[in-house]
């Protein structure tokens, strides 16, 4: 997942636990602003896609930890398309620490919705083709800047 694209954030403090690591509900959150932060990049952010008339919903969301990450180590979240279906889309995220270390991998399935009645609906061709070429190589930190 080398040429995927990649979100650089720091650990902060109050996202540990009382071992010192990182609270494991916080890779949905840190899951979400990697997502965010790609659909910034592929689609010009998820306002532009809701300007379409569609909205994604959460139907499925897993996290498989490697290791720990501690207060103030950098990690990179890479981000890229899984799997493409009728109505859902998987991205996986693979979580590392700066040195390279795994740290844990999400997989996140999203359902495609109708913006104002929220039932599903197909992924349209252009959708389809933006997640699967994703972001190769693109690279955003926190502040949403390319480093």
């Amino acid at each position: 997942m080398t040429d995927a694209f990649e979100f650089r954030f720091r650990v902060r403090y109050p996202e540990c636990d009382a071992q010192g690591v990182v609270f494991n509900a916080r890779y949905g959150d840190y899951t979400d602003l990697a997502v965010t932060e790609f659909w910034r990049v592929v689609l010009g952010g998820y306002e532009a896609m809701r300007s379409t008339g569609y909205e994604t919903q959460v139907v499925r969301l897993l996290t498989q930890w490697q290791g720990p990450a501690r207060f103030d180590e950098v990690l990179h979240a890479r981000v890229q398309c899984q799997h493409l279906g009728n109505t859902s889309f998987t991205l996986q995220v693979v979580f590392t620490h700066e040195s390279g270390r795994p740290v844990a991998v999400t997989d996140i399935t999203y359902v495609l919705v109708d913006a104002h009645s929220f039932e599903k609906r197909a992924l349209p061709e252009d959708l389809r083709i933006q997640l699967a070429q994703g972001a190769p190589g693109r690279r955003v930190d926190q502040s949403g800047s390319a480093y």
